[in-house]
Order: structure tokens, then sequence, then C-alpha cells
């Protein structure tokens, strides 16, 4: 009996070990192709401000590397130029086309602001829960929401009007969505939390074509040498055919121990490779062209931020985002080792966003929002309102969106609009509706410690 005994405590302990190595080799960092093909890419150039300016996409571009080529005059200090209260959680930054801002709050209401004034043009309910970036071109404005109605949970898909607000066409969906809409070739793609990634015409919101990923689609879709990439919540990263919506390839996560970890990430597409972040903790590269893995780099916390991407000075090629972990990184898009980290202490949820030489980022456990240099991790900057995916710019100022404010950022050096006059403070009572539509004035915001009902603090 003794000796029995004895043996199941060996078996046992044999058990616990294997199970403690397999888990440190699915959860911790990976290199298994040190000498996988890297490509080299050009670097965007500035482009001077102008009235038809679009950033279009949440990201900027449809590859989502989240970088903005700007000057060293679009650098701190700034001042305030305006601050508008939405009334709602502003959990997503907005988008710009002209003169206008389209921002979508996370209670519904669509606004359409005045980039030079922060004044509103015009604003209208589409639903009772968003947590999304619309998506924009000359004429109509796209969006995706989580829930249509109170209590019902299923989403909607929305386009409208960019200078009336009127409604061009609406899709309700069979489950709630909150992938940002890209656009592009007349088509508008986004996920859904059924694991639908629907491909739409444009114009009449007809469906072009339809692909089922295995779980929740929340990331939006990036668009790279005419194929869609985005990971799901199965813990899968894959590429579908932008024309066809055929699968190209399919990869795992290979995350935590008796499950994968999930992809809300939306990922970015550079240097031959796909770059996103995991719950599992794990900051991942793939091959474009097979899926095979390249690296994965462990933070040791949940890792929702989608991936900044810039060819930084005497860097090179790096990689930027923050992890739960309450830091942030700089990773070499080659080989995936740290550049360097900064500690933010704090929660690092939303995305960060290269605007110059600057990388942005919002820290959802303190407040701020960080400005630091994308070759020393030096902090430059420093704004204290701002808890998800902060920054949007059209090269002559920034837009930096705070828990329920849009604030409009010019540097201190500039001239402002009247000399010797304070930074005007739009109104929220001024906000007018769009056809017979009102929103409710009364709009309450989310208590603190319920703002993660959307974004939740574990997988």
């Amino acid at each position: 009996m003794v000796r029995l005994a004895g043996v199941g405590a060996l078996l046992l302990a044999a058990i616990a070990l294997g199970a403690y190595l397999y888990e440190r080799h699915r959860t911790g960092s990976v290199y298994p192709r040190p000498h996988a093909p890297f490509l080299a890419q050009a670097t965007e150039k500035p482009t001077a401000p102008s009235p038809t300016f679009s950033w279009p996409n949440y990201g900027y571009s449809s590859d989502h590397l989240r970088y903005f080529a700007a000057g060293p005059a679009l650098a701190p200090p700034f001042r305030t130029a305006w601050s508008q209260s939405e009334g709602a959680l502003l959990e997503f930054p907005p988008v710009i086309y002209g003169e206008r801002i389209f921002q979508l709050a996370d209670d519904g209401v669509l606004a359409a602001i005045d980039r030079r004034t922060g004044q509103f043009d015009w604003a209208r309910k589409l639903g009772a829960l968003s947590a999304s970036t619309p998506a924009v071109n000359a004429t109509t404005v796209y969006v995706t929401l989580l829930s249509r109605e109170t209590g019902v949970e299923s989403g909607r898909v929305v386009a409208l009007d960019a200078s009336t607000g009127a409604i061009r066409w609406s899709h309700d969906l069979p489950s709630p969505s909150e992938s940002s809409p890209l656009l592009s070739d007349g088509m508008v793609f986004f996920g859904s939390q059924g694991g639908t990634v629907y491909a739409l015409n444009q114009a009449t919101g007809a469906t072009v074509w339809r692909y089922q990923a295995a779980g929740a689609v929340k990331a939006s879709p990036t668009l790279a040498d005419g194929n869609l990439y985005f990971g799901d919540y199965a813990g899968d990263l894959q590429a579908v055919a932008e024309r066809t919506g055929r699968r190209i390839w399919r990869s795992g996560s290979e995350g935590a121990l008796l499950g994968s970890g999930t992809f809300y990430s939306t990922s970015a597409v550079a240097y031959g490779r796909v770059f996103l972040g995991n719950t599992d903790g794990r900051i991942y590269a793939y091959d474009q062209r097979s899926g095979a893995l390249d690296w994965a780099v462990q933070t040791g916390a949940y890792v929702y931020a989608s991936p900044a991407v810039a060819d930084a000075p005497r860097l090179g090629p790096t990689i930027y985002l923050g992890s739960y972990d309450g830091n942030f990184y700089a990773i070499n898009a080659r080989t995936g080792a740290i550049d360097w980290r900064y500690d933010a202490h704090g929660r690092i949820s939303g995305s960060a966003t290269i605007v110059g030489d600057i990388v942005y980022f919002a820290d959802l456990g303190t407040d701020t929002v960080t400005g630091l240099d994308i070759s020393t991790g030096k902090s430059v900057f420093d704004f204290h309102e701002g808890s998800f995916d902060p920054i949007i710019s059209d090269g002559h100022d920034l837009y930096l969106t705070g828990y329920d404010t849009l604030n409009a950022l010019e540097p201190i050096h500039a001239s402002p609009a009247t000399e010797g006059t304070e930074p005007h403070r739009a109104s929220a009572t001024a906000l007018p509706t769009a056809a017979s539509e009102k929103r409710v004035a009364t709009t309450t915001l989310p208590a603190r410690s319920t703002r993660t009902a959307v974004k939740p603090s574990g997988p």
C-alpha cells in the first residue's frame, strides 16, 4: 500500500511538472522562426494640412499601422483650442473628412463636429450601445452598433449622409458588432460577435459576401495586398480574400493551458508580417503569406491594445503597444526583442497612435494620456484625461478623446485664431438633431466601476 502511494505521488508530481512545462511553453515568449522573411517597406512622408483631409478609418490607414506622418511643428507643447462634451463614454476615437469630425459615443449617438470650432453640425441617435469608430468617405459615414435598442442584444450597421445625418441605408444584425468598419473598393467590411465577417456594398448595403469565423470578431478587419486579416475569440488569426471572402490561411494563438487566448486586438500588417495582441498576454507576429508564427512576446497580462508600427530613428522597424501589466512596449518588429518599456503605473487597454516621432497612449488605470519619444521612450507629453484610444490628427492639430470629451489641441507656437483670447469651450447644450430624432439631454455617464461592461477586465 505504501509503495502504491509513493508511485501515485510520483505520478502526480510528474503530471504537475508536465503541466507546468506545458503552460510555460504555451504562454511564455517564443521565437520559433528567427530567420523568417522580413520585407523592406517605404516610410510615409508628411503631407501638408488640407481642407479635404481625410482620416477615414479606425487606425487611419487600411493596413492599420496607426502611424501618421507629421513634421516637427506638430509636437508638444500644446494648448486646448476647444473642448466638447459628448455627455457619454467615448471608448473609441472619431474619424475626419473635410471640415467635420465624426464621433460615435457609447450611447449610440453619432455626432458631426466642426473640426475648427468644436460646434456640433448634427447628431443622430442610432442605437442603445456602441463601442467602435465610424468610417467615412466624401459623402457617407458608416457605423456599427452593439445594440440597436435597449435590452436587445443584436446589432446594426448604418450608412448616413455625411453632410446632413440622413440615413442612406440600415441593416439589423443577428448579433452585436463592436468591429470598426473598414472602407475599400466600394465595400464596407466589419465583424460581429456572432463570428460573421461581412462585406457590404457601400452604396446600397447589399451583401457581397460573408465569412464565418469560429469565434466573435471584435476587431476591425485589416486590409493589405488584397487580403483581410483579423483575429477572433476562438484564438485564431485568419486571412481571407478581399473580393470573395475565401479563406487564405488560419493560424492559432497557441495560448493558455486548457484553451487559447482571444484576439480583441486589431492587427497591423507591415514588413510582410501581421502583428497583434492577445488576452493570453502575448504580442504576436505572423508571416503575412503563410500564417506561420514568427515570434510571440509575453507581457504577463491581457493585451487588448492594437499595435502601432513605425520605422523609428535609431531603432528601425518597431511596433508599439501597451498591456494590462501597466507597461508600454517598443518591440523590434524583426526579432521580437524589447527595445524599451515605459511603466505607466496603471492598466493599458486602448491602442496607441504615432504622430510624427511621438507615440500617444492612454492609461485606463490613471486616466492619463502620455506621449513618448518613439526612439527613446522618454515622456514628452501628458494630459490628465483619457482612458482608451486617445489620438487622431489632421496634420494641424491633435484631437484627443477623453472619458466623455473631445479636445482639440494645437501646438503652442501656432497662432491662435484670435490672439489674446481664451481657448473656445464648445457648449454641449448646442447639440442639434438630425431629422426628427432628439438626443436625450439627461444621458447618464456609466459609473467608473461599470465602464468595463464594454471592455471586460478579462477575456
